[in-house]
């Protein structure tokens, strides 16, 4: 039933005190309706589930390939502690949507600058950020490899309360 419980995550404490949230069947599925237009994500496409199951982040990261019959791929602690394996796991799998906190991709950003030959084989068509503040100072230096289009960036925001985002932006270099 929609109204059901999808599952019980907790927030980040931020008014003082994290607090457990109940979200339903119809939040996560209204999540990914609402935003499809934006991405066209579809069976084509390789995601990672790079962050913690207890960050909402990950909610995105593991329904978004399972509701529209895409490929996962579950990035190691080790992997995801290492930008240059992780870089290299991203080209290995032709993965095309990245999610991404930003201080998780400013590490990227350099092993892609290190490794020009393994950053020249990544798939990427998206890159959605999320979890905290975006520097977008910080991403020259990727656009300076990458052009505009491939892959695209984006910016998004929410809660855990209101499941994972609520709002879009488009980045442009």
């Amino acid at each position: 039933l929609p109204e059901s419980p999808a599952y019980a995550i907790y927030t980040s404490g931020s008014t003082g005190r994290p607090k457990g949230v109940v979200i339903p069947h119809a939040n996560v599925v209204r999540l990914f309706t609402r935003t499809s237009h934006w991405f066209g994500f579809g069976a084509d496409d390789v995601w990672t589930m790079f962050h913690s199951y207890a960050f909402d982040f990950s909610v995105w990261e593991l329904w978004g390939p399972l509701l529209h019959g895409g490929r996962l791929v579950v990035v190691p602690d080790e992997t995801a502690r290492s930008p240059e394996d992780f870089l290299r796991l991203l080209a290995d799998e032709k993965v095309t949507v990245l999610n991404q906190t930003p201080s998780a991709f400013y590490p990227l950003i350099r092993a892609d600058a290190e490794h020009p030959g393994t950053g020249a084989r990544l798939a990427l068509r998206t890159v959605i950020f999320g979890g905290e503040a975006l520097d977008t100072g910080r991403l020259a230096d990727w656009w300076t490899r990458h052009p505009a289009c491939a892959p695209r960036l984006v910016n998004m925001y929410g809660i855990t309360e209101t499941t994972v985002h609520v709002t879009h932006a488009p980045l442009d270099p």
